[in-house]
């Protein structure tokens, strides 16, 4: 019956190891496929976590687009829209506690 425990216990971690190194997120995904030098796996999955306490999911899609196309952001930020403004007062939030948070 300990062995049977034990071995439950193992699978349970196994299991939720798995799920939170290769379940990356939208924002996450984006990051390492970007072309700047500095992104790396440990960098965008700190990206990714500031996102998910920052920004709802379709926050996160619109976002995830900036890193293809950095111009697509400018005109999200310079749109009349009243959805894109506060979009980015969401997204000036997540830029900021990300590079507090995740810089150190």
């Amino acid at each position: 019956m300990k062995k049977l425990a034990t071995s439950a216990a193992v699978l349970a971690l196994l299991v939720i190891g798995a799920g939170t190194s290769f379940a990356a997120g939208t924002i996450e995904r984006a990051c390492v496929r970007s072309d700047r030098k500095a992104a790396n796996r440990a960098l965008c999955g700190c990206i990714q976590d500031v996102a998910d306490l920052t920004l709802t999911g379709s926050d996160q899609k619109l976002a995830a687009t900036f890193f293809k196309n950095p111009q697509k952001a400018q005109d999200v930020r310079q749109s009349d829209r009243r959805s894109h403004e506060i979009f980015w007062k969401r997204y000036k939030n997540f830029g900021e506690t990300a590079r507090a948070y995740c810089s150190r």
